[in-house]
């Protein structure tokens, strides 16, 4: 099986930063497309940004400029460096992986989602 396991949510003031991290674990053969979404009370969960296997990214207009995703994939993890953060960006950050995982029959590709984390933008 495999976890993603996010920390780093919390409650900052407006203009303020965090740094939310997602780590992989268990049968992995390898992480291929990594997301960020976030869904605030009474929306759909969006997409946040995302990251590929090497290193391309694409964000929400809503975020550009302001976080940037990044992955280590020595350390099957990714993170979302959030910056210059508004009310708006109040929401459950949820982070996702695409995983490889391979056997003695093959591979196969899986979408796994981790747990959320709270993130509260608020004087």
């Amino acid at each position: 099986q495999v976890q993603l396991v996010e920390s780093g949510g919390g409650l900052v003031q407006p203009g303020g930063s965090l740094r939310l991290s997602c780590a992989a674990s268990g049968s992995i053969f390898s992480l291929n497309f990594m997301g960020w979404y976030r869904q605030a009370p009474g929306k759909q969960r969006e997409l946040v940004a995302g990251i590929t296997s090497v290193g391309t990214t694409n964000y929400a207009d809503s975020v550009k400029g302001r976080f940037t995703i990044s992955r280590d994939n020595a350390k099957n993890t990714s993170y979302l460096q959030m910056n210059s953060l508004k009310p708006e960006d109040t929401a459950v950050y949820f982070c996702n992986a695409d995983v490889r995982r391979c056997s003695m029959s093959g591979c196969t590709d899986y979408r796994y989602w981790g747990q959320g984390t709270q993130v509260t933008v608020s004087s």
